[in-house]
């Protein structure tokens, strides 16, 4: 039985998650001990162990957390996760309202994370100003380039294009028009939309 140990202290979300369930699924059947040094981590790494039906075991030392997660046969490992055709609405450059500096933070993070995943999209609209998300300069391009090499279809409209006069800054995917953007969200499995 396989033993490791994933030291996440210090690091922002998602990252604790993201690197606890690669050490996961590196192994068949034994344990990790993830060791994260905020409630938020703890806490998001509980709901994985669990979302994965592992075994968890929590213990504080001072400001921290050592959780224990034994993973068996029984546990779901990724390569038994369904894969849908899902698809990511993007209608806006910043992820949520309130503070836009907080948003694009948000939206960096948000697609960090979709590259990560075990199963991503099949594909991702981006409409209105999320247009400029797969413009030069954008700051996520890097992650949007990985997830299109790694096959998911990138859409932007090319009316929001033309309205914002950056159509000739498209970087990552293809000009789409709202016909094929229904068609896209009509077949769909599943719908995630940004705003």
């Amino acid at each position: 039985m396989e033993s490791q140990i994933v030291d996440t202290r210090g690091l922002a979300c998602p990252m604790p998650v993201i690197n606890t369930k690669k050490v996961l699924d590196s192994i068949r059947d034994g344990s990790v001990t993830a060791i994260v040094d905020n409630d938020a981590a703890k806490e998001n790494i509980l709901a994985l162990a669990r979302s994965l039906h592992c075994e968890v075991d929590v213990q504080q030392k001072k400001d921290e957390f050592y959780i224990q997660i034994t993973k068996k046969e029984t546990c779901l490992g990724s390569e038994e996760l369904e894969t849908r055709n899902t698809v990511i609405l993007v209608s806006s450059s910043e992820m949520g309202r309130g503070s836009d500096e907080l948003g694009a933070i948000l939206m960096k993070s948000f697609m960090f994370t979709v590259f990560e995943s075990e199963a991503p999209p099949q594909c991702m609209l981006f409409i209105n100003s999320g247009v400029y998300l797969t413009c030069e300069n954008s700051p996520v391009l890097e992650h949007l380039m990985n997830l299109q090499n790694r096959g998911v279809e990138m859409l932007s409209c090319g009316t929001c294009l033309d309205y914002f006069k950056i159509k000739e800054r498209l970087c990552v995917g293809h000009v789409t028009n709202m016909y094929t953007i229904l068609e896209k969200i009509n077949k769909a499995d599943k719908v995630f939309s940004l705003s």
